[in-house]
């Protein structure tokens, strides 16, 4: 634990030296490193309880008192007593709203020079790493969509083939020849890829892959919902039924009258999934996987 400690405050001091702490970038305003986090916090609410905002800046009542009288006194902030309380709220003046724009801008400038040294990879992995450690620690920002759906492209099948094979394998004991499976349909998908009868899509979360699935055609009239994924720790926001919602859209657009998949009754929380979104089952049968016994089972529904 002792090594993890160390190794989580090395980076602490490494980002700080590389980004900065947020006021940084205001070295040459008039505004002091306090005085442009208190603007930063204040900007991202109307208005705020000089309790709350003592509590967000992580200061005494004593600093932020005269960081706030200062900012005042400049025309930057209101200070107010709330109708029939005693506490006092704070709020940002035109003016400060002014030198807020103004210190985003150059916060922005700063990182947009930082990501230009790097590669196009490079800045995908950067925001994919920053995403991940937000996510760990808790991070619930508000507004901040939950995930992406996109198109599949270049690097993306292979992971779908890596994926399947490493997370059915520790959640079931499924073995290479399950992966060697999955291997073989993407094959099939990517040399028989018609963009009027085939479409995939990727779920990302803060630049992370997150999940897959892919329709393609089982015969001219039914298409077939393939792959179906949702990393564990991605369960939960609703991205395996917008996945799937992405699929029957698709196959409906592209003509087909009946869609059907393939799945094993030990997948529980691909079959509600699949009964929420009006799949019913239609036959099964004994199956085996790396010595492991199920019953195979074939879900469809009617598209018109």
């Amino acid at each position: 634990m002792e090594e993890r400690v160390a190794s989580v405050r090395a980076f602490d001091r490494f980002y700080t030296e590389v980004i900065g702490v947020p006021d940084a970038t205001v070295h040459d305003t008039a505004c002091s490193p306090s005085e442009a986090r208190t603007i930063l916090e204040l900007a991202a609410r109307e208005r705020v309880a000089a309790a709350d905002l003592r509590r967000l800046l992580g200061l005494d009542a004593g600093h932020v008192d005269r960081t706030l009288t200062k900012l005042e006194a400049e025309g930057l902030v209101t200070r107010e007593r709330a109708a029939g309380a005693h506490h006092e709220v704070i709020g940002l003046t035109p003016a400060g709203r002014e030198v807020f724009a103004a210190l985003e801008a150059r916060s922005a400038a700063r990182v947009r020079a930082l990501l230009a040294g790097l590669s196009e990879e490079e800045q995908e992995r950067l925001v994919s790493a920053m995403g991940t450690i937000r996510r760990l620690l808790g991070d619930r920002t508000p507004g901040t969509p939950p995930y992406v759906i996109r198109p599949p492209r270049s690097g993306d099948f292979g992971w779908v083939v890596f994926r399947h094979g490493a997370l059915y394998a520790r959640e079931y004991g499924w073995g290479p020849g399950f992966e060697a499976l999955v291997a073989e349909i993407v094959a099939g998908y990517v040399r028989e890829y018609d963009p009027a009868r085939y479409a995939g899509w990727i779920a990302e979360v803060d630049g992370e892959r997150a999940g897959c699935v892919f329709c393609a055609p089982k015969d001219d009239q039914t298409a077939q919902l393939r792959m179906l994924l949702v990393e564990p720790w991605a369960r939960g926001m609703g991205i395996g039924s917008r996945l799937v919602e992405e699929c029957l859209r698709f196959a409906t657009a592209a003509g087909y009258r009946r869609i059907m998949l393939w799945t094993r009754d030990v997948l529980t929380s691909a079959r509600k999934i699949y009964q929420a979104a009006g799949f019913e089952l239609v036959d099964a049968h004994k199956g085996e996987e790396s010595g492991k016994e199920f019953m195979e089972q074939i879900w469809a529904r009617d598209l018109r």
